[in-house]
């Protein structure tokens, strides 16, 4: 007949206590219980299996319970606090900048008097041979003269210009100039035109305008010009 002798022990795993059992057997064939205790022997023999069985169960189940034990989970990270953004003022759009026309550079006397007598506002008055009174054109022509000089020219001066063509002497033909500017003139004051606007002088025949000798370019040379001396 087998039966358990002993069993006992103590084990620790993963800092957990867990019964290690031991059990050793043994042959005992040469002792018999009596009659009237086989049976409580064998009862006891039963109990002693379910007994070893039962603790064998519970050490399998507290070292697997032991050994699956979670390991300790670390503490979260501190929450760092993220500061809010800082909020930058936006810079103001730039001013739109303004379409600037240059002014043009003012206009010189010469350049207005080449732009006057090419629109007809001012023009020249032309006599006959060795005179000096006014013709019906030299007429018209000088009431468009007086009608600027009066309105958009009223703030112009001008230089009265007498000239004469080639023929004659310098001093009569000087003085002959003279005499033109003068009926010019006064034909302008009748319009009403200031005469403190103005001064006169006598070329004779020392700036000629057309160089050729004949007729056509002699009647184009005896005139009184109107030529802009202040502005």
């Amino acid at each position: 007949m087998r039966f358990w002798e002993d069993f006992a022990g103590i084990d620790r795993v993963n800092g957990c206590q867990a019964g290690t059992y031991s059990a050793t057997f043994r042959d005992e064939t040469d002792i018999e219980p009596p009659p009237e205790y086989q049976e409580a022997a064998e009862e006891m023999k039963m109990d002693r299996k379910w007994i070893v069985l039962a603790a064998l169960a519970v050490t399998v189940l507290l070292a697997a319970g032991c050994s699956s034990a979670p390991e300790p989970v670390p503490p979260p990270p501190p929450v760092v606090e993220t500061p809010p953004p800082i909020e930058v003022p936006e810079e103001p759009a730039p001013a739109p900048v303004a379409d600037v026309k240059e002014e043009p550079p003012p206009e010189s006397i010469q350049d207005m008097q080449t732009r006057l007598e090419g629109e007809g506002l001012i023009g020249d008055v032309f006599y006959d041979f060795d005179k000096y009174d006014l013709r019906d054109a030299a007429r018209e022509r000088l009431a468009k003269n007086a009608e600027f000089m009066n309105g958009p020219g009223s703030k112009l001066s001008f230089t009265i210009e007498g000239h004469c063509d080639e023929r004659g002497t310098n001093e009569y033909n000087l003085a002959l100039g003279q005499s033109r500017t003068s009926t010019a003139l006064d034909y302008l004051v009748s319009l009403g035109v200031d005469s403190g606007r103005f001064k006169t002088i006598s070329y004779g025949e020392e700036r000629p305008f057309c160089t050729e000798s004949n007729e056509e370019c002699w009647q184009r040379n005896r005139r009184a010009r109107f030529a802009i001396s202040g502005m």
